[in-house]
């Protein structure tokens, strides 16, 4: 019997009332709003931590999710950087658990696959904007330098973006031997090189540069022709081609 209360709470946290129906008092009722506000209204009218307290409602059942969504808010910036910090850096917030973290990741990981397919639905070199970002999204919070590799084929489709190799806050190892054999796995004809840089500043270093030049001369040496080296940093990004340097 001491169920009974349980299961009516855990059914009212995950549906809707009825139309015309005035929401409960309290957190359930606070839930309640928010959701019809964000199917009446549409996501642009939620602030970003409103949204961050829906994805919060599937973590934490039997608490008010705002203050811990403006805490993560406060502490990271903002819905971008909350959904891209690392695991351990959420769990320094109080109220946050695994369950919460679970959420977030996965809503990280829904918005990234969403973008990554959009990139694959034209040639990449049509839509340059959508691939940036993409790449920003994905590498741009990063702690330390992580180095990808975009496969494309005859019609630069996108075959597979991969993720080489994480170095430290400034120095990534990159093995041109290694690009290559996976070029040849994946049947690629061409490529395009990506890596990030933490500091923020774009400009590349003479040590990217060299690496560059390095994986050019492998992939002539096989027919692959390498499109672009692009470097993310914090809201800014520098294209090796667009700058000459390729």
């Amino acid at each position: 019997m001491a169920r009974k209360p349980q299961l009516a709470e855990a059914s009212a946290l995950f549906s809707f009332l009825p139309e015309g129906e005035e929401p409960p008092p309290g957190h359930l009722g606070h839930r309640e709003r928010l959701r019809r506000k964000l199917l009446d209204a549409g996501p642009d009218a939620l602030a970003d931590y409103e949204l961050l307290e829906l994805l919060l409602f599937f973590a934490i059942l039997r608490r008010d999710t705002k203050p811990i969504a403006k805490a993560l808010i406060t502490r990271f910036g903002s819905l971008g950087n909350v959904l891209a910090a690392p695991p351990e850096a959420l769990k320094e917030v109080e109220g946050v658990g695994e369950s919460t973290i679970a959420v977030v990741k996965a809503a990280q990981a829904a918005a990234l696959r969403l973008l990554r397919e959009e990139v694959k639905e034209s040639p990449l070199l049509n839509n340059m904007e959508r691939l940036t970002n993409y790449l920003t999204a994905v590498m741009a919070r990063e702690s330390v330098e992580q180095f990808r590799v975009l496969f494309l084929d005859t019609r630069n489709r996108l075959i597979a973006d991969e993720a080489q190799a994480r170095g430290t806050v400034n120095h990534t190892p990159v093995y041109p031997r290694e690009v290559m054999r996976r070029c040849l796995e994946l049947g690629a004809t061409a490529l395009i090189l990506v890596h990030n840089h933490p500091s923020g500043d774009p400009t590349p270093s003479r040590a990217d540069v060299e690496m560059t030049a390095e994986v050019k001369a492998a992939a002539g040496a096989l027919g692959i022709v390498l499109h672009d080296h692009l470097i993310i940093g914090n809201g800014r990004q520098l294209s090796f081609r667009r700058e000459g340097l390729l």
